[in-house]
């Protein structure tokens, strides 16, 4: 079943964002998922407004949104991770389509972002596709009483 994906990619941390973004194109080729848009964004905290974007198009059925919020000297990373988060997840609800979390942080260190990057945007990418596919899956299910069915 094929997924149209779209990634959501921060700007701001760059040097952590470019080689999220490499790992999420190719692991969505590797699952059989068409990426139809890149969006980027100049921060994480700016990615909900992307996000609402491509949800409102028939062309996507998921969303990854790939960042990196890395620990200053004030609690301004907490702040701009969780908010995103909650908004994030809000759209996909309001939406009824997928969108995956593959930012790093709060409170993470440079270094701990660079050695996270490439799994944090494999496992974003992974969520959508495997949630796009079982979303479809789930809208085709009957649902018999008396039945169960795995939506896997």
């Amino acid at each position: 079943m094929k997924v149209r994906l779209a990634l959501v990619v921060s700007e701001f941390n760059y040097d952590v964002t470019r080689v999220m973004e490499e790992k999420a194109l190719s692991h969505a080729r590797f699952l059989g998922a068409e990426v139809v848009a890149v969006y980027r964004v100049p921060g994480s905290f700016d990615a909900p407004f992307a996000v609402a974007q491509l949800l409102r198009s028939d062309a996507v059925d998921a969303v990854a949104v790939i960042g990196a919020v890395i620990q200053g000297e004030t609690k301004h990373d907490e702040v701009v991770a969780h908010q995103a988060a909650r908004k994030i997840l809000d759209l996909a609800i309001e939406h009824g389509k997928p969108v995956t979390l593959g930012i790093i942080g709060p409170g993470a260190t440079r270094m701990q972002a660079i050695e996270r990057a490439e799994e944090y945007a494999r496992r974003a990418v992974e969520a959508a596709v495997k949630m796009a596919r079982r979303a479809k899956k789930a809208a085709q299910a009957t649902l018999e009483e008396g039945k169960t069915e795995i939506i896997e």
